[in-house]
């Protein structure tokens, strides 16, 4: 415990997010630099708890007091070790991750949580501006392929943590470039892709191999895959988006969120000028309050949309904890994220009835209504309280309900769960030998930091299923379920 009163001598602080009317001209990540040393004071308010609930939080294990001590005493590069030795890509949590950690912290039982999730970014920016995150190349081989199909932070994390054991590792993606949602699905104000790219630089100079634009189930087909390869990991996420389908769901106009958002990062990464599915100029409604809303939200600021509306068939959250949500459960209240602070409408409690066409057959408005829930749960209209939203782009980001059932997993024959999901033994294998799953395929929509978490896991299975060794960590097991 560095600093013994500094939870009761520091307040919590957080970096500034730059101004809106400056960071809605450009797609940089939205928050200011933060001063180390007022990082080192907010990493000394941890109490270095007996039993600390952080590492509960965290599926990945993350040794928190650890580490924040270690930067509270100016041990930076130590406190990087700590950071890796339980998490693969501390940048990519560093940013995206929802720090369920931070819901359990001991001190937010009465107080404001240290601040956790800053102190993580910190830690792995520092390290790689001092050069502290050099390749891990392997000692030994031991001749052994392993198949990773999928290049988002679960195969990610697989497929490095095979590549240091010394198996020979390639990762297959089906679009044309590697990291999957990461790449695609998260825009560059909350992400900018720098981060993965280095990251990428260091797993190949590593030995992992990647092959992007390659469909396996199609161009390489499920035979070949097992033929050519000791082991195969699935981790090609949940992908199967769910959709709405109300009244006139056809129009021109109605697109997924996923049909939307990696169009802005094409543009970004230089492949088009503009975005063929644009909200410039355009009235935008998105239906889903969750984060991929709040990606098309800020997405949609930047494409200069002429007005947003985001709606949420929930209540509006409360703004504190409640009886029904008590710590350390991660607490769904409400929350602003950049995206929010930067404009647009949130509706609650109201539902879609219809999308609107024009006389040109193109979308000009959506129908809603205001609703409650009956004794059984049933969402209900309430009488008199439709109304009618202009729209000439509306975006479903209302979740995905599991992995695509296309021909890879047909033809490998692997078994589902009752949620659909890829089901999975203790040790993170299929019912197929040797084919085992990571990641959203078998959990289902879920959360980065589960990703890799089950990445890490899912590698140590495929180590010991093909050497009957037991040195890689296995953080979780299949069954572990979030604090919700």
């Amino acid at each position: 415990m560095g600093d013994p009163k500094g939870f009761l001598t520091t307040p919590r602080e957080t970096p500034q997010r730059r101004p809106v009317d400056l960071r809605l001209m450009d797609w940089r990540e939205v928050y200011e630099d933060f001063p180390k040393k007022d990082l080192e004071k907010q990493a000394g308010r941890c109490m270095n708890c007996g039993i600390p609930f952080c590492h509960q939080g965290c599926p990945l294990g993350n040794l928190i007091p650890e580490w924040n001590d270690l930067v509270y005493r100016k041990d930076w590069r130590e406190a990087a070790e700590r950071l890796h030795a339980t998490n693969n890509f501390p940048e990519f949590t560093g940013t995206l991750c929802p720090a369920p950690c931070e819901a359990a912290c001991v001190l937010a039982i009465n107080d404001d949580a240290v601040t956790i999730k800053q102190v993580e970014i910190e830690i792995i920016d520092r390290a790689w501006e001092e050069g502290w995150v050099p390749p891990q190349r392997p000692t030994t081989r031991t001749g052994k392929k392993v198949a990773v199909v999928g290049s988002g932070p679960a195969g990610l994390a697989a497929a490095q943590q095979l590549t240091r054991v010394g198996h020979d590792v390639v990762v297959f993606e089906r679009a044309d470039r590697i990291g999957g949602l990461l790449r695609y699905g998260i825009p560059e104000f909350k992400m900018e892709k720098s981060r993965l790219d280095r990251r990428l630089k260091q797993m190949v100079d590593e030995g992992t191999l990647f092959r992007a634009s390659v469909d396996v189930g199609v161009d390489v087909t499920a035979e070949q895959l097992r033929a050519d390869f000791d082991a195969v990991v699935l981790a090609g996420g949940a992908t199967a988006w769910r959709d709405l389908p109300a009244k006139g769901r056809e129009v021109e106009g109605v697109y997924q969120a996923m049909e939307f958002l990696p169009w802005a990062n094409h543009v970004q990464q230089g492949d088009i000028d503009a975005p063929p599915i644009t909200a410039e100029g355009k009235h935008v409604v998105i239906i889903g309050g969750g984060d991929t809303g709040a990606d098309c939200l800020g997405t949609s600021h930047r494409q200069g949309a002429a007005s947003v509306t985001q709606l949420e068939i929930m209540p509006t959250p409360p703004e504190k904890r409640t009886v029904g949500m008590p710590w350390p459960t991660y607490p769904m209240v409400y929350r602003v994220s950049s995206a929010h602070e930067e404009g647009g409408e949130r509706l609650f409690s109201v539902n879609t009835t219809e999308f609107v066409a024009d006389a040109e057959g193109k979308l000009a408005a959506l129908r809603i209504v205001e609703v409650i829930r009956d004794a059984e749960g049933r969402f209900v209209p309430v009488e008199g309280t439709e109304q009618e939203l202009p729209a000439q782009l509306v975006l479903l980001a209302m979740g995905f309900v599991g992995p695509e059932k296309g021909r890879l997993l047909t033809d490998l024959g692997v078994e589902l769960d009752a949620r659909g999901n890829v089901a999975r033994n203790g040790e993170f294998m299929t019912s197929v030998d040797g084919v085992f799953s990571a990641g959203d395929m078998g959990r289902g929509q879920s959360l980065i930091v589960w990703a890799i978490a089950e990445g890490r896991a899912a590698a140590a299975g495929v180590d010991a299923y093909l050497t009957g060794r037991d040195v890689l960590p296995k953080p979780i097991a299949p069954t572990d379920r979030p604090l919700v």
